[in-house]
């Protein structure tokens, strides 16, 4: 039997049993066979060697943000209106069949957009591709789950629990819970506060299900079994996702605003172009890009070309401003001086864990080199080795 029937058939048991106090611990242990199984399906298979079949493209700009949804949504004319890249953008389904990359130029950043192909049903088993899809989106920032507006409130949640299915949690953050394998000791078991969902022994089962005998674990919230399970498998990705809807324009007022108000979302018209900025302007607020001008010492600060900063890449702190520009100049750094909205005055002197908002203007003041010393009995620095063993030998004197 293979591991997608196993899946099935685990799932088929999960669905045929009733959920009470008597099945929590049942329920629980097979949750977790799933989350294995379906961690061994995302593993290349064995004796495999080389690069495996897919269409990722070179990361570019400050940002990346895939376009994730079913065929015939509007991917490819939402990529080809907001970046000005032709994508082919027909009335039939699978038009696109490759990933198409285009740069979106905003508020003097670039973003990289990806069109990708439309995913179907199964896309976490393989299906029409789904498992290159859904790979190159795990390596984006955020995800953009387009989505037509004239149909069915299920595409969201078939496509949801695609992308849940291969480890992707959508707006959710990571469970407070700190789980740490130990060599001995059997397993440690505490938590700060009443949990409601999972108890002692369901987390013991859990835990000898993954074959884990000696481990600390502690709850710091009132965490579910799921929660458990990603912090075991240690693979999860939680992403930001923005639900975007087009074709509103055959739909009525009324839909429309009940649409927009849900969480996360947008309402768009490709069509018509209608509600484009707004979406750019949520685009830009889910990925918290940070844009840091430089100021030369003595000189107008210089803002035709900023230092963007992100904090899921590599943080937003001073520290972090002076490693993107070069490695070595936090070494060099003296203090630094802050303008913007992160200063209490203007201008601020900083240290390297000050951290930085969106335009603000950093001066870095470098240490003094030592000038020339004085010579001979007034010198106070010596350039004779440490070591009296590294000293040159004086010639013997001749007779």
């Amino acid at each position: 039997m293979g591991i997608i029937e196993r899946i099935k058939e685990i799932e088929a048991e999960m669905a045929r049993t009733q959920k009470n106090k008597a099945t929590e611990y049942h329920l629980g242990q097979l949750k977790a066979k799933i989350a294995k199984l379906r961690t061994q399906l995302l593993e290349p298979p064995k004796g495999s060697s080389g690069a495996g079949e897919g269409f990722e493209v070179t990361k570019y700009g400050h940002g990346r943000v895939a376009l994730i949804g079913f065929p015939s949504v509007g991917k490819s004319t939402l990529l080809t209106l907001l970046t000005g890249t032709h994508s082919e953008a027909a009335s039939y389904e699978f038009t696109t069949l490759t990933c198409i990359p285009g740069i979106i130029h905003y508020n003097g950043t670039k973003i990289q957009l990806l069109d990708l192909p439309g995913i179907i049903e199964g896309a976490s088993e393989g299906k029409g591709r789904g498992r290159q899809v859904i790979a190159v989106s795990k390596s984006s920032d955020i995800v953009l789950m387009v989505l037509d507006a004239s149909k069915s409130e299920g595409h969201r949640q078939i496509l949801t629990k695609e992308l849940e299915a291969v480890g992707l949690r959508l707006n959710k953050r990571p469970p407070q819970i700190y789980f740490k394998r130990k060599k001995t000791g059997g397993i440690s078991f505490n938590s700060t506060g009443p949990l409601t969902h999972v108890d002692e022994k369901l987390c013991y089962q859990i835990l000898h299900e993954y074959k884990i005998h000696n481990a600390e674990l502690l709850f710091r919230e009132d965490a579910t079994v799921d929660d458990l399970i990603d912090v075991i498998e240690g693979n999860r990705k939680y992403m930001k996702c923005i639900y975007v809807y087009n074709k509103i324009d055959v739909i009525g007022i009324d839909d429309v605003d009940k649409l927009a108000r849900q969480p996360n979302s947008v309402v768009i018209s490709c069509n018509l172009k209608l509600n484009l900025d707004r979406l750019l302007a949520k685009m830009w607020e889910a990925m918290g890009l940070v844009r840091v001008y430089t100021k030369p010492q003595g000189q107008q600060p210089d803002f035709s070309d900023p230092v963007v900063l992100s904090a899921d890449r590599g943080g937003c702190s001073v520290e972090d401003f002076c490693n993107h520009l070069h490695r070595s100049l936090v070494k060099e750094v003296k203090y630094v001086l802050v303008w913007g909205m992160s200063a209490r005055h203007y201008p601020q002197h900083c240290g390297l864990s000050q951290v930085l908002q969106d335009e603000d203007v950093v001066q870095i003041v470098k240490k003094k080199e030592k000038e020339g010393e004085g010579k001979g009995r007034f010198k106070s620095h010596s350039n004779d080795p440490a070591r009296i063993s590294d000293r040159v030998k004086k010639a013997p004197l001749k007779n």
